[in-house]
């Protein structure tokens, strides 16, 4: 485990802010996992690439038995460029062109569609390449609709409604299936209704005859601080693992259960080293406004999320009330009235649960660089990206004579 004075070591030098990730905690939540999916024979981890998509931490999954879930024909070549084989990677977009579609297939990568359109066009030009379906049961599983994709108001999948669609496509093109999907959305809390959600897609899976994977995608809440609530991985795999292999034994054979993980396998790993630049008492608030903004951790300000906030530099300090806000010319705040051991200028602040949809939805905004990237190893630290430069900031732009 990181102590704080490793922290601290990181952000002297590296600098700040910056972004740290603890390799033992990725290879924890890994093994977990698939410790409570181990009464099924084939299981598969695809981890979500879009949650940090660092080459580094790429290939160190990869290394611990995960393939990965790719949404973006650029995600599939950073899969690529850290050594994960073509057909360890599953390709699930959406919205995107049927180019981008072809272009991912011509690389190898298991394909997943979620459209009638597209489906009826890649069967039609390619009827011998597997294709995996994306199903919308609508069911939502999560609490919030900005991360639960499951419900019958998402733009994600196919519809239950519309599988009589898709077997009239599939008989059509003599297309070939070779995988059914779901993905019920983030903050699975309710094992049952996630369970519920899966029987409709057993119910789907039993419509195609060439089946080699059934993916039931992830959303697996993880706490956010102590005592928070989470989604109990150990009940959900003794039970969906009882269904799985009864269902196989129904239909013949060993199929693969397949799951996308994300935020699971990296949030916990995550810490975001910032330096509190200012401590600004107004008439009713003490801000600590820090060396940072929503353009690096947008989740509190975008899902109204909360990260715990550790001074691991005064660790032991008298606990005060503190707004966290950024140097953002916008409002900025990362938490409000906080208890937080007793802050000054230059301390180092340490926000949990940055490993998942922090720096990988980074921006430039106010023209500010995005922060280095750290992986934690065996005790050592090892810079993993770069702090960007203001020559990065204008190497892309083209100056011209008006």
């Amino acid at each position: 485990m990181m102590t704080h004075q490793d922290l601290l070591a990181v952000a002297q030098e590296y600098g700040s802010p910056v972004y740290v990730y603890n390799a033992e905690t990725i290879a924890a939540q890994y093994k977990r996992l698939t410790k409570a999916f181990a009464k099924v024979k084939q299981v598969k981890v695809n981890y979500a690439v879009k949650a940090l998509s660092n080459i580094n931490i790429l290939s160190y999954l990869h290394s611990l038995g995960a393939g990965m879930d790719t949404v973006s024909i650029q995600e599939v070549r950073l899969a690529l460029e850290a050594g994960v084989p073509s057909e360890q990677i599953i390709f699930t977009p959406n919205g995107v062109s049927m180019k981008e579609i072809e272009v991912a297939a011509s690389l190898g990568v298991q394909i997943n569609i979620d459209n009638l359109s597209i489906l009826e066009q890649f069967g039609t030009k390619h009827p011998t390449t597997p294709v995996c379906i994306r199903i919308n049961p609508h069911v939502m599983a999560g609490g919030n609709t900005n991360i639960s994709v499951g419900h019958i108001d998402s733009k994600f999948g196919i519809s239950i409604h519309q599988l009589p669609h898709i077997k009239r496509i599939v008989e059509n093109t003599g297309m070939r299936i070779n995988g059914i999907h779901m993905h019920t959305g983030s903050d699975i809390l309710d094992i049952d209704v996630f369970l519920y959600a899966s029987e409709i897609l057993f119910e789907t899976a039993k419509q195609f005859d060439n089946l080699e994977f059934i993916d039931f995608g992830s959303g697996f809440k993880v706490p956010y601080a102590i005592g928070d609530i989470e989604t109990n991985i150990e009940e959900m795999g003794e039970k969906l693992s009882k269904r799985f292999n009864e269902f196989c034994k129904e239909c013949g054979r060993e199929l693969t259960l397949a799951f996308e993980p994300g935020k699971f396998l990296v949030s916990e790993a995550g810490k975001f080293l910032a330096s509190v630049n200012v401590v600004k008492q107004t008439t009713s608030t003490v801000f600590a406004q820090i060396d940072s903004g929503f353009n690096h951790l947008i989740r509190p300000m975008l899902y109204g999320s909360s990260h715990e906030i550790e001074n691991v530099s005064n660790p032991n300090g008298r606990e005060r009330f503190y707004s966290v806000v950024g140097y953002i010319c916008e409002t900025d705040t990362f938490a409000n009235n906080r208890r937080i051991p007793e802050i000054t200028e230059g301390d180092i602040l340490a926000f949990s649960n940055a490993g998942a949809y922090c720096f990988s939805m980074a921006s430039n905004y106010n023209s500010r660089f995005r922060p280095a990237e750290v992986l934690w190893y065996k005790g050592k630290s090892h810079l993993i990206r770069k702090r960007e430069t203001f020559e990065d900031l204008v190497q892309h732009q083209v100056v011209v004579t008006l």
